[in-house]
């Protein structure tokens, strides 16, 4: 079991910028995907990016991409979501998780706890 711990969530406002980090320990992170989702209040959760941890192809939702982009340091096991031009819309607990390289949350076997990321003036 992989165990993942995200920070860098926070307060912006429209159309500012955070990073999140996703820090892995335990068994080794280089043969799994990484993805990153959110849930907004009183919605489901849904996918925003994810990444090839050996390949680094890259997979994103239609409403983020050209925003956020998603990088491994295979070096530190971590991995990021750079997130820019943030919108209101884009507020939301924030999970990453690791597992078969994927769009669906249900390819993935190890999540952490989640960052909440509010944008709001």
């Amino acid at each position: 079991q992989v165990q993942l711990e995200e920070s860098g969530g926070g307060l912006v406002q429209p159309g500012g910028s955070l990073r999140l980090s996703c820090t892995a320990s335990g068994r080794a992170f280089s043969r799994f995907g990484m993805g990153w989702f959110r849930q907004a209040p009183g919605k489901e959760r849904e996918f925003v990016a994810a990444i090839s941890w050996n390949h680094g192809t890259t997979s994103y939702k239609d409403s983020v991409e050209g925003r956020f982009t998603i990088a491994v340091d295979k070096a530190r096991n971590t991995g990021y979501l750079q997130m820019n031009t943030l919108k209101p819309e884009d507020t939301a607990v924030y999970y990453c998780a690791a597992g078969h390289y994927s769009v669906y949350a249900y390819e993935y076997d190890s999540w952490g706890r989640g960052t909440q990321v509010t944008v709001s003036s």
